[in-house]
């Protein structure tokens, strides 16, 4: 199905649900304040909609319940009986639903307790991710409880799957999150990447293999090291199933986030994916998959954000050198981008492996030769990993305007791009949302993600046009972004010409300089023709020789425009001067 075709479907379900929630917070009002209306209502949705997901065979699970506990099964034997029963990966076998709390309001603290310990294990997880327990006990006191539960009973409110579709149910969370977010001034786009994006991302990750995916399906495996609320991998299924229906992707993912952790696990379980691969934690510090490979990693990692809370266990890696995550450098403390790009190499299958990664300007130019960012990018270009650069339009995310770009990572080239880095610039290639979602004010359409894909495909010097919208590719070796960053000095003299000490040129003090020497030029040719004439006391002291990496993107897509002519200013100017004296007689007269 057509991206277009794909939000224009799911529009109007997440509009007229994500406004009805929200108009249940405002229940809330008083004992709540606003930015906290997120701690009930988000996990009160995920509730409802395994209360609607459950519906259908909620007898059917307590009688299978009755009949376990009559025989004396606990344990897994227990919990997979209840799981056939359900038909989910989850199950309650409380006699409660969310109608039947309603009819007995006299009772209904100690009957929703009941139904929350009816779930199994994992949906208590998720409840415990959000400390749910504390927001009953809060709801019971502000005396909210029963309202809460009336209009998310009400029929408007049906979650059901089929009613709302497993899609539908993520862009839901997504605009929950977003308001609640936004009510309490945070950055919305944090928590979740907007689709357009997403499906770009996608797109990039699977077209080497699209036909072979269509003839013959594939069982592959997707990560997402900063999930959110896992809607990338959800995206990426979608993509993949659309290919080919019978194609199976296994997702694993892992967030910091503990709600947007819980939403992702409950967006699993009535996915019937695989719930168990998503966990809990701080990817830098806390590697939940160490050891583990994968066929695609997407990911969009936080930009900016620093890396002093995971310092201590981030350096005791580094210091394991490669068979760490982090062997090729550290970043400065201020931006850990790098590191997880690192963490996304370390985990990519050797022969197949594939990431779309989306990272800010700062990746591709920050730190001096020798620092760590420039190690790192020195490590992903000259091992070959880099395939493409693509930068994208600005406002295309929630939560901000800047630059930014998709690092497409692979390590199975094929032979045309081996030793090869393309660049893309697609700032130009967007349409114009009619209304503007945070910072968000353009869209990738479809024909925008055609034409990247278009210039990604064709690997060419060359530039795409489709009516206003404009993309340029331009392919480069890998050498071309490193440089060699050379000490230059000025020798000493006296009257008996440069002054040497053990064989060596003695420098004037005060008068050290670099050179920035690109690796596709010698360093001895270079210096002959760019220093010595202009100062013929210079040499270079070779010992201190640094390499660098850097991917200068904006100068080597700037189009010069002429400035105007000295003729068609003045020609302006006078007309100007011109309009303003009659301006001057109409208003004030002869």
């Amino acid at each position: 199905m057509a991206i277009k075709e794909l939000q224009n479907q799911t529009n109007a379900n997440i509009q007229e649900k994500a406004n009805l929630i929200w108009e249940i917070a405002t229940h809330l009002s008083g004992f709540y304040k606003p930015h906290e209306y997120g701690k009930v209502i988000l996990p009160m949705t995920v509730l409802k909609r395994f209360d609607d997901a459950l519906a259908v065979t909620k007898q059917k699970v307590i009688e299978t319940c009755d009949r376990l506990n009559k025989l004396g099964y606990e344990g897994e034997v227990r919990d997979g009986a209840l799981c056939r029963a359900s038909g989910y990966t989850f199950y309650n076998t409380s006699k409660f639903d969310f109608a039947r709390l309603l009819a007995d309001p006299d009772n209904l603290s100690a009957n929703f307790e009941d139904y929350i310990k009816g779930y199994s294990d994992n949906v208590k997880d998720i409840l415990a991710n959000f400390k749910f327990d504390d927001e009953v006990k809060n709801m019971v006191k502000a005396n909210v409880l029963y309202v809460v539960l009336q209009e998310f009973n009400s029929k408007k409110a049906d979650m059901s799957p089929d009613k709302i579709t497993s899609a539908d149910m993520g862009y839901i969370f997504e605009e929950l999150i977003r308001k609640f977010s936004e009510s309490y001034n945070e950055e919305a786009g944090a928590h979740f990447t907007s689709r357009d994006i997403i499906y770009l991302m996608a797109e990039l990750l699977v077209f080497p293999e699209k036909d072979r995916i269509k003839e013959k399906g594939c069982y592959k495996t997707a990560y997402d090291m900063t999930m959110g609320t896992s809607q990338m991998l959800g995206c990426l299924t979608e993509r993949i199933k659309e290919i080919n229906s019978e194609a199976d992707l296994t997702c694993f993912g892992q967030e910091f986030n503990p709600e947007t952790y819980a939403i992702a696990k409950a967006d699993m379980m009535i996915k019937g994916g695989n719930a168990d691969g998503m966990k809990f934690g701080d990817t830098l510090s806390e590697d939940a998959y160490s050891g583990f490979r994968f066929d695609y990693i997407i990911s969009n990692p936080p930009f900016g954000i620093d890396w002093k809370r995971e310092k201590e266990a981030v350096e005791k890696e580094y210091r394991l050198g490669y068979d760490g995550r982090f062997g090729p450098g550290l970043p400065q403390i201020s931006d850990g981008q790098l590191l997880f790009m690192l963490n996304g190499v370390k985990k990519l299958k050797e022969d197949s492996g594939r990431m779309a990664i989306i990272q800010n300007g700062s990746s591709l130019f920050t730190g001096d030769a020798g620092s760590g960012s420039s190690e790192i990018r020195r490590y992903l270009i000259e091992q070959d990993l880099v395939d493409a650069i693509i930068q994208l339009p600005t406002d295309l995310f929630y939560n901000t305007g800047i630059s930014t770009y998709v690092w497409v990572i692979s390590k199975n080239k094929p032979a045309q791009r081996l030793g090869k880095v393309q660049l893309i610039d697609a700032a130009k290639c967007f349409v114009k949302r009619r209304k503007n979602i945070g910072n968000k004010r353009v869209d990738l359409d479809d024909r925008c993600i055609n034409l990247i894909i278009q210039a990604y495909g064709e690997f060419k010097d060359k530039q795409y046009n489709d009516g206003a919208l404009t993309v340029e590719s331009k392919v480069f070796d890998n050498n071309f972004f490193g440089y060699t960053k050379v000490t230059v000095e000025t020798a000493q003299t006296d009257d008996n010409g440069i002054i040497y000490k053990k064989g060596k040129p003695q420098p004037v003090k005060g008068k050290t300089d670099t050179e920035i020497v690109p690796l596709q030029q010698d360093v001895e040719q270079y210096f002959a023709k760019n220093v010595l004439p202009y100062n013929p006391l210079a040499y270079m002291d070779r010992t201190k020789d640094k390499i660098g990496y850097e991917v200068p993107f904006t100068r080597l897509f700037y189009k010069f425009v002429p400035p105007r002519s000295s003729d068609e200013i003045f020609a302006e100017f006078k007309a100007l001067t011109q309009e303003e004296q009659k301006l001057m007689k109409d208003i004030l007269g002869e």
